[in-house]
């Protein structure tokens, strides 16, 4: 990070998006898909992608202004869950949980395809990895469905000028922030 930072490069880096376990027998089109599906989930809904979406928002409109500012984040499941605004302290937890799970899976799955050199171990460590983004990706629903139940998911679309909105509730008409 610091060589990054001392060339003038942002970067955002998030240890919780896991690579898959990319040896030869998980490389079926049906289990990557699953695979990519939970993580993404875990990632949407705990708050990994509103802080993506928020920082580049931001270098967007420093560049655009002349004074170029880019991110330096190290993002931690407690970063990216505060990005989502979530009213229950149990579906934030919920969300926490998931993100520090996939930042697991990364682990699992790296050892997987760098580490083991047998197929048993490899098989079994990458299959283990995936079972564990499966069980991130329902914690993280539970998470949106506690929000969902007091209507209160944190929305943010774009105007059509590009500037950010927000809502809380279903039926809201978005307002710009």
């Amino acid at each position: 990070r610091e060589a990054l930072s001392a060339e003038g490069y942002g970067y955002i880096i998030l240890p919780m998006d896991p690579l898959i376990g990319a040896k030869r027998e998980f490389l079926d089109p049906a289990e990557m898909a699953l695979f990519n599906s939970d993580a993404l989930r875990v990632l949407a809904a705990c708050g990994a992608i509103r802080l993506v979406e928020e920082e580049l928002d931001r270098s967007i409109a420093s560049i655009i202004s002349g004074q170029a500012k880019l991110p330096t984040i190290l993002a931690t499941p407690e970063k990216c869950a505060e990005r989502m605004h979530f009213s229950n302290p149990y579906a934030q937890a919920k969300a926490m949980g998931a993100l520090y799970m996939a930042q697991t899976v990364a682990s699992i799955d790296a050892a997987a395809c760098f580490r083991l050199k047998e197929l048993k171990p490899i098989a079994l460590t990458a299959a283990a990895g995936h079972e564990v983004m499966r069980a991130a990706a329902r914690l993280a629903d539970e998470a949106r469905e506690l929000e969902k139940s007091n209507d209160t998911v944190s929305r943010q679309p774009h105007a059509r000028t590009g500037e950010l909105m927000q809502k809380l509730s279903l039926l809201d008409k978005p307002e710009k922030i």
